[in-house]
């Protein structure tokens, strides 16, 4: 049994946002589709919605009973944002809250971990997904896989640190269960996929799956924080660079169970996500 009721999903048209509204209106649930634009969304109600214009926040939770929360990108303090909006959205009416926040980011750490860590008290149903590094950063708009296409290279300082990557599709999958199960998850769900790759395991797979050549550069923390420089400000590559070190060290070398467990099938594998996209891209 499922709840009923209407869902706003924001970033609607984003990399989980757009396979969240997708899966839910697929399932039979109203959908708001939030976004700055109010781009149309198949069998969605389109919502302008901005994190920094709180003129459009009101309409767009008026009738909403469950939020499913992307943070305003690239911003190192979302909470100043997000957290009078989640007070506005309670009294409102909504009474569930799922937020997506990162493997790599716990309760009460830097940046949305402050939201996470205020979720529970705001609502008596709700739940974080901390999903691992998305398959898509190597199929879509990220900057590997535009080196990918480009160059036939992935840059990282992960050294031979593995990373649980995960299918957005599973995300999505996830937090579909998260905001239409009767009882709510009420805690944190790491996700992740089948299984653990080094970025050289990354590349080999690429390269089997597309017969395109496509090798790992390793680089040093900073030779990977100097090349971020030129495509973000510095303090988020100097971040992004330090993630990459913390794989390197084994932060991310993990698998769960929690895509299994929720949906009740397993997670993709890269490979099978990368011969998706090549059936898609020739059909």
């Amino acid at each position: 049994m499922t709840t009923a009721g209407t869902t706003l999903v924001i970033g609607a048209t984003g990399t989980t946002g757009s396979r969240t509204a997708a899966q839910l209106t697929a399932a039979g649930h109203r959908v708001k589709a939030a976004g700055r634009r109010a781009v149309p969304v198949a069998g969605a109600e389109s919502v302008p919605f901005d994190w920094y214009d709180p003129a459009t926040h009101a309409a767009a939770v008026d009738g909403v009973d469950c939020l499913y929360l992307i943070p305003p990108l690239g911003d190192p303090d979302p909470a100043a944002t997000m957290l009078p909006f989640l007070h506005q959205a309670r009294t409102a009416g909504v009474r569930r809250a799922v937020l997506l926040s990162s493997s790599a980011i716990p309760e009460g750490g830097p940046a949305v971990g402050t939201v996470h860590q205020a979720l529970p008290d705001l609502w008596e149903e709700w739940a974080v997904l901390r999903p691992s590094w998305f398959m898509q950063n190597f199929t879509g708009t990220h900057a590997h896989a535009r080196s990918i296409r480009d160059e036939g290279i992935i840059r990282t300082a992960t050294a031979s640190g593995r990373v649980g990557f995960v299918d957005a599709e599973d995300i999505a999958a996830v937090a579909v269960r998260a905001l239409t199960d009767e009882q709510a998850p009420n805690t944190d769900l790491v996700l992740t996929g089948p299984e653990t790759l080094g970025y050289d395991d990354v590349a080999a797979i690429i390269t089997e799956v597309t017969g395109r050549p496509v090798v790992h550069h390793r680089l040093t923390y900073e030779q990977m924080r100097d090349h971020l420089t030129t495509q973000v400000p510095a303090e988020f590559a100097a971040m992004l660079a330090g993630m990459d070190r913390a794989i390197a060290e084994g932060a991310e070398d993990r698998i769960t169970d929690t895509v299994q467990r929720l949906t009740g099938r397993p997670p993709c594998t890269l490979r099978a996500l990368l011969e998706r996209e090549m059936r898609c891209s020739s059909s």
